[in-house]
């Protein structure tokens, strides 16, 4: 398989190198065929890798970096101050085509106004949005976007996520002719932000999208639609709520009965229904699907929740190695074209 190369910003996140270290190992171990460059401060990353198989470390090589963007940074002063930092040596890498996908667990905005600047978004797309797949109850998967890199978004914004998110589930998910829905407080026409009835009006004349209109939040997990639409400030609240939501219940099934004396056979039992339970539910778990995308670039960014812990950093990683391994990229980019210039002369 060919060799491909990802830069991690190691330094970014809540927990910095003692989460992203163990995870880029993590994934070493599991792809032979990947290279990764560390970007961060070599006094935090270099005793981290002290125990490290020699064989993983021959893949591996730590990038220096002198500063580290703050997870609470304005977004504006932290691009301004951000030269030398290690998310912006990461996506340098990118931009530089060193590395093929840039991975961070930093400051959303930064991350959002620096790839901008950097990578540059593909045409047609006036800004990249936060994408994430999500499970749902049908054992199928859900494309969700944005989830945070656009607090205020148009109409016409709104569209073009649509349009994104749409690709991803046809040519990622082999789903064909996706279905596509707005986020929005209620079914009627007539509900939700003037933005979002616009793009709606857009949509629902378009031929090139199958869109089936308001979905509201209880259905995000439902597989009622394929492809679910809002802007960031909703889509971030949605997806926090749901994965706070989720934790709750998983951490119930795990505690439940501890501490308490009852007779064994009620014991196996409880046992049972908690293992059937994790098996049926266990798929909705946040760490098996951390990792959003920022769609609409011309390079692979991914971002990894801040607070991720090493099993949910490395599967942000796999995201990126499966990225680039499908070409989604390329992908992305024909099929915009296609659908973009067909929506312009209709």
């Amino acid at each position: 398989m060919t060799r491909l190369t990802l830069a991690i910003d190691a330094t970014g996140g809540d927990f910095g190198p003692c989460v992203t270290v163990p995870a880029a190992l993590q994934a070493l171990a599991s792809y032979s065929h990947l290279n990764l460059l560390l970007v961060g401060t070599p006094d935090d990353i270099t005793p981290l890798l002290a125990k490290a198989d020699s064989s993983l470390l021959g893949r591996l090589q730590v990038i220096p970096a002198e500063s580290v963007i703050a997870s609470d940074a304005r977004p504006s002063q932290a691009i301004r101050s951000s030269h030398g930092s290690s998310m912006r040596v990461a996506l340098e890498l990118v931009k530089e085509g060193r590395a093929q996908a840039c991975i961070s667990a930093g400051n959303t905005g930064a991350l959002m106004g620096l790839a901008k600047l950097l990578i540059k978004p593909l045409n047609g797309i006036e800004r990249p949005a936060l994408m994430t797949v999500l499970p749902h109850q049908q054992r199928g998967k859900t494309v969700v976007l944005d989830l945070g890199a656009n607090v205020d978004s148009d109409s016409d914004m709104l569209v073009q996520f649509a349009v994104m998110g749409a690709v991803i589930a046809e040519e990622v998910l082999a789903i064909p002719n996706p279905r596509v829905a707005l986020l929005n407080i209620g079914q009627e026409e007539t509900k939700g932000l003037e933005s979002v009835r616009a793009a709606a009006s857009t949509l629902k004349a378009s031929a090139q999208i199958n869109y089936i209109g308001y979905l509201e939040g209880n259905d995000l997990l439902t597989g009622k639609t394929d492809v679910l639409v809002c802007d960031g400030f909703v889509g971030n609240v949605t997806l926090k709520t749901m994965e706070g939501v989720v934790r709750m219940f998983l951490s119930l099934l795990k505690s439940s009965g501890e501490g308490k004396k009852q007779p064994w056979w009620l014991k196996l039992l409880g046992r049972w229904i908690q293992k059937r339970l994790a098996q049926r539910f266990g798929h909705i778990n946040p760490d098996q699907y951390n990792g959003a995308c920022l769609l609409g670039l011309r390079g692979i960014v991914i971002k990894s929740h801040g607070a991720a812990n090493q099993r949910a950093f490395a599967v942000a990683i796999e995201q990126a190695e499966q990225a680039v391994r499908r070409q989604v990229l390329e992908r992305i980019a024909t099929r915009l074209d296609a659908v973009l210039a067909r929506s312009d002369k209709a």
